[in-house]
């Protein structure tokens, strides 16, 4: 069973030394940065966001721990998510979550988002959103799974300068 566990400062500080690379190369790798400044700009994003750190309001960063009893426990992976409010409507909206790789395809991603629902509506929050790199086949597939809707498409065509124009 997934628990969510308020992480703590050495935990935070972990994360954030490989979430801001991570996120730097995924948007490198989508297209949307270049590699030269991508790490300087997401170090900026969760600055931006993240002011007070683990103390700051309405964001929720929790370490995944797999509890099978009270003396084994494991911690399996990540989740941040931040309550929000748009068009008066309160919710939630997932900013990371990571199963560690030697966790995955078991099971825990779907177990966390499902923990974090109950945390969500325990908050009084309505709706769950969250963003999801095209590339990232694997994730897609668990939110549909989960009952998670497609809202907004983004796509992009690279052209190839090298052919001759008509």
């Amino acid at each position: 069973m997934i628990l969510l566990q308020p992480m703590n400062e050495t935990e935070y500080q972990e994360y954030l030394d490989v979430a801001i690379a991570n996120y730097a190369q995924e948007h490198v790798r989508a297209g949307r940065w270049n590699a030269e400044d991508a790490l300087q700009k997401a170090t900026q994003e969760y600055a931006d966001i993240l002011t007070d750190g683990l103390h700051t309001k309405n964001q929720y960063l929790f370490t995944l721990v797999d509890e099978v009893d009270e003396q084994t426990a494991t911690n399996v992976g990540m989740l941040w998510f931040a309550a929000t409010e748009r068009a008066g409507e309160r919710g939630a909206f997932v900013y990371d979550v990571n199963i560690y790789e030697p966790f995955r395809r078991c099971g825990y991603g779907e177990q966390a988002f499902l923990a974090m629902e109950t945390k969500a509506r325990e908050l009084g929050l309505k709706k769950i959103g969250l963003h999801v790199f095209g590339h990232n086949h694997a994730a897609r597939a668990m939110y549909e799974k989960l009952d998670y809707v497609t809202t907004n498409v983004q796509m992009s065509k690279s052209l190839d300068t090298n052919l001759p124009l008509l």
